[in-house]
C-alpha cells in the first residue's frame, strides 16, 4: 500500500509517499480501507517534535474514514464493506496518512448516511475533543453561558455547535476575519481576541472552552464567574490554574478515542446540528502541502487528505 512516511524529524519536507506493506487487523480489530484522512495541528507538533510518539519511522494522522476491508478474529459490530470513521489508538499511532490502516473495531463508529467520507474524517480529534470537554467535562447545559477561545478553528466551530446544540448561549472569540463564519454556525456573540480584551468583552461566563494556547487561558480566566470553570485543552491550563486562585476551575483534557461520543456526534452530524466546515483537501501525496497551510494558523475548520 501506499502511505506517508518520514524517517526523521523536521519540516514537511520530511513526509514522503512510500510503498509500505499491508496491515493486517488483530483479533478484535479490522482493517480499513481509507479513503479520508483528517489533518490536526497535532500532526504538524509530531512531525517536528515526536509528540506522543517519539522518534520516527513513524506514520502520521490520527484521524480515518473509509470502508471496512477485512474483519480480525471475534469482531461482530460491523462487516466488511461497512463505512467507518474514527480516532483509533490515540496518543498511540493511527497511521492514518495511508491507504490501508487497522483499528479496535470498538473505537470507530458507522459513518452516517449523508454525511462524506471527506466530512466525516474532519471530525473525529476536533468533534471529540468539543464533546468531552463540554460535555463530559463541563456538562453544559440550557442557559449555560460558553465562551469558546479559537472558535472558528478546527475545534472550535465544531464547539460552536454543539454548545448551542445542548441550549447553551455561546461567545465565539477569533480574529475579525472569521467572525462570518462564527455568525453562520450560530454563535450568540463574537469578539475580536486580538483587538480586545476577553475580560472586557465578556463577562459572568459560566465554562471557557480555552483553545488558543499561549497565555490565553490566563487571560480567559476574568470572564469567568465566580465558581465558573475553564476547561483547556492547551500546555496554558497549568498557568491558569495558578492564576486562579481558587476562585474558579481550571481543568486540563486530553481527548481519548470514544465510540459512544462518535456515535453521539454521528447523531448531530445526521440531523444536521453539527456541520463540519472542510477549508481545503489535498491528495495524500500532498500531506507536505496540507502541512504548510495548517501551519499558518489562516484557515477556518478543517483539512483533510484524500486517498484515492
Amino acid at each position: 500500500m501506499r502511505a506517508i512516511r518520514q524517517e526523521v524529524l523536521g519540516g514537511p519536507d520530511v513526509l514522503e509517499l512510500r510503498e509500505l506493506p499491508r496491515p493486517r487487523p488483530g483479533p478484535t480489530e479490522v482493517l480499513v480501507r481509507v479513503t479520508a484522512a483528517g489533518v490536526n495541528p497535532l500532526d504538524w507538533k509530531t512531525r517536528e517534535r515526536g509528540l506522543f510518539l517519539g522518534q520516527p519511522p513513524f506514520t502520521l494522522g490520527a484521524d480515518l474514514a473509509g470502508v471496512v476491508a477485512e474483519l480480525g478474529q471475534g469482531v461482530t459490530r460491523f462487516a466488511v464493506g461497512d463505512r467507518v470513521f474514527g480516532m483509533p489508538r490515540f496518543p498511540a499511532a493511527a497511521a492514518a496518512y495511508a491507504e490501508y490502516a487497522t483499528a479496535p473495531s470498538r473505537q470507530l463508529a458507522r459513518t452516517p448516511d449523508g454525511l462524506s467520507d471527506v466530512e466525516a474524517a474532519a471530525l473525529p480529534m476536533a468533534a471529540l475533543t468539543a464533546w468531552q470537554a463540554l460535555v463530559e467535562t463541563a456538562d453544559v447545559g440550557s442557559g449555560d453561558r460558553v465562551l469558546i477561545t479559537g472558535a472558528a478553528g478546527g475545534i472550535g466551530h465544531l464547539a460552536v455547535q454543539i454548545a448551542r446544540a445542548r441550549g447553551a448561549y455561546v461567545i465565539g472569540a477569533a480574529s475579525a476575519a472569521k467572525h462570518g463564519l462564527l455568525n453562520e454556525l450560530g454563535a450568540d456573540e463574537v469578539v475580536d481576541h486580538r483587538r480586545d480584551e476577553l475580560g472586557a468583552a465578556a463577562r459572568d461566563v459560566d465554562v471557557v472552552l480555552e483553545l488558543a494556547g499561549g497565555d490565553a487561558p490566563v487571560h480567559a480566566l476574568p470572564t469567568l464567574r465566580d465558581g465558573g470553570l475553564l476547561v483547556s485543552v492547551t500546555s496554558g491550563g497549568d498557568a491558569a490554574a495558578q492564576a486562579a486562585a481558587g476562585r474558579v476551575r481550571v481543568k486540563y483534557m486530553l481527548v481519548e478515542p470514544d465510540r459512544a461520543g462518535l456515535e453521539a456526534i454521528a447523531e448531530l452530524a445526521q440531523s444536521g446540528r453539527l456541520k463540519v466546515h472542510v477549508a481545503a483537501t489535498f491528495p495524500l501525496h500532498e500531506a507536505g502541502r496540507a502541512h504548510e497551510l495548517g501551519q499558518t494558523g489562516r484557515t477556518q475548520g478543517k483539512l483533510v487528505l484524500t486517498v484515492d
